[in-house]
């Protein structure tokens, strides 16, 4: 926590030097004092300090300043920290001023000079004043502040990449929070600007990419060395387990993730079938675990950052990115993972962030309290979304085309959601249109049995159908199925050209694609089993067929 200042002004520098050090003497393990002989100059740092997101817990000013009178200087200074214990610095002869200061400003005390000996005229009124500030104060948010409106796309992108990155944040919605109102007058913020991101040291950024944001918070876009002996690309359970292992085995590794560490598991509010947690952890507490471990190791990490294309050239391969220079490495692996499919109804398309999300439970769950939710979808990460959100909502109901959950999701889901008295399933049905001008208000859901259609409102619809492979960008002749997902292993010999082009005189290992050193795992994988253990096993398995095929080259 940050520790709060008090504010010294005087324009005799004897006299303020003596305060000042009588000041810090006693109270500078807990209190920042700050001194300064102008009023005029005293005010603008008080009105610096709240940019900063300081706190002010006590002002002493003297009362005979020639550029501005110390209750003056108290006066707008409680405008701007109004929470603050104000002390009026006085002669005998100014005693008439300071009384009616305490009617006119609610001065808190008077202290005449001179205040010899501090333990008894000075210690004890400060004292007494900063425990009284203490027992009211409520020390402000330090991390970082989001501006905007609910239903704004790019508000929703930007708590996606923050909680995606595991960076805490308060939200400000510029409709309902006064707070927000007073952020954007300190600011100078025009309505126009918003989303704004204000952060702990003072800097703003005002309708910002996730790069952006990402260059502010520290994350890094830019490789640090000219060759690698394994990049991974895709930052999920299995990205994240060959990093680990990559790192600790002594391999030279760099994984790139575009938007936020964690993939698809990463967004799950409680994995409970995973080995060795009993009771289950969340997703974001698996990332950040995974991400602590592969850091230790020594793992460069770029995020955002984009691969948009692979080239070889003899044993290296070369990857371009969307905003930095190529990197070489010896070996690839990708676990780019998949996206949820899109949900092509009326009406969905046109209201994505603005109470319609793919995925994004726990970034939206409190803009969720007492309202009706919809999830479309039957898999664990439906369920796992649906007992997260049940406990912000009012109602909970999950859309699924089949007639019940039991081939698409776990027991224990099952089980959960049962037992949950706000969490209704909603069978054999699909959602035929959403309904809303600047944000969702409606859903019609179809039965696909009977053909009846009912509208009800919504507060917010969750989308979690499908999986599409995320291999659009490999522009490379890597083989995939006939859904886009990555062949690998003994699958390759499928290919009527795969013995054309296949050149080795081994056959390719069990992760291997059809380009000898490039590797693939998890859910982007044809065949992969699509649980996060089996996932972590592949990214495993991927270092330890690395460090074979560098053995050969």
């Amino acid at each position: 926590m940050k520790l709060p200042f008090i504010i010294i002004t005087d324009d005799d520098t004897q006299v303020l030097r003596a305060i000042q050090r009588d000041v810090r003497n006693k109270f500078r393990e807990e209190y920042k004092v700050l001194a300064i002989e102008s009023a005029v100059e005293a005010l603008g740092a008080v009105k610096e300090l709240e940019l900063k997101n300081e706190t002010v817990a006590l002002f002493i000013s003297d009362q005979r300043m020639p550029e501005m009178e110390g209750t003056a200087f108290l006066d707008k200074a409680k405008d701007i920290f109004p929470d603050a214990k104000k002390v009026l610095l006085t002669a005998y002869s100014d005693i008439e001023a300071a009384i009616k200061a305490i009617n006119t400003l609610k001065l808190d005390y008077y202290l005449l000079k001179p205040w010899s000996p501090p333990e008894e005229k000075l210690y004890p009124v400060i004292t007494d004043l900063l425990e009284d500030w203490q027992n009211s104060f409520t020390p402000e948010f330090e991390g970082i502040k989001i501006i905007g409106y609910q239903w704004s796309p790019l508000s929703h992108r930007i708590k996606d990449f923050l909680t995606g990155n595991l960076i805490p944040y308060k939200w400000f919605d510029v409709e309902v929070n006064k707070e927000a109102a007073e952020l954007i007058n300190i600011h100078k913020i025009e309505t126009d600007e918003l989303p704004a991101v204000l952060f702990e040291d003072g800097a703003l950024l005002k309708s910002p990419t996730e790069i952006a944001i990402g260059e502010k918070i520290g994350l890094k876009s830019t490789a640090s060395q000219e060759l690698y002996d394994v990049v991974i690309i895709g930052a999920g359970p299995a990205g994240l387990a060959a990093a680990v292992y990559g790192g600790s085995e002594g391999l030279r590794t760099l994984m790139i993730e575009k938007k936020a560490p964690g993939g698809q598991a990463g967004t799950s509010s409680r994995i409970e079938n995973y080995l060795g947690f009993p009771s289950g952890l969340s997703g974001s507490d698996l990332t950040r675990r995974a991400l602590t471990q592969a850091l230790r190791f020594g793992v460069e990490i770029l995020s955002p950052c984009q691969v948009i294309d692979i080239n070889t050239k003899d044993n290296y391969k070369i990857l371009s990115l969307s905003n930095g220079p190529e990197i070489k490495t010896h070996t690839i692996i990708i676990s780019t993972g998949v996206d949820y499919r899109t949900l092509d109804v009326k009406g969905i398309n046109e209201l994505s962030g603005a109470g319609v999300y793919y995925g994004s439970a726990t970034a939206e769950a409190h803009s969720c309290k007492d309202k009706n939710v919809f999830i479309v979808g039957g898999g664990n990460s439906a369920g796992q979304a649906a007992m997260y959100l049940s406990g912000f909502a009012k109602n909970v109901f999950i859309v699924i085309r089949k007639s019940s959950l039991d081939s698409t999701m776990s027991r224990y889901l099952i089980d959960q959601i049962n037992i949950t008295n706000n969490i209704s399933i909603m069978a054999n049905s699909v959602v035929a249109e959403g309904i809303g001008k600047n944000r969702l208000e409606c859903i019609t859901i179809k039965n696909i049995e009977t053909g009846e259609q009912k509208t009800s409102e919504a507060g917010a619809l969750f989308i979690f159908i499908g999986a599409r492979p995320v291999t659009d960008w490999i522009k490379l002749n890597i083989y995939k199925d006939s859904k886009g997902f990555i062949e690998t292993g003994r699958d390759l010999f499928k290919s009527e050209n795969f013995k054309k082009t296949w050149k080795l005189d081994r056959d390719p290992y069990p992760l291997e694609t059809c380009i000898p050193g490039i590797f693939s795992v998890g859910d982007v994988r044809a065949g992969a089993m699509n649980r996060v253990a089996s996932a972590v096993g592949e990214g495993a398995m991927a270092i330890k067929l690395v460090h074979e095929y560098l053995a050969e080259v």
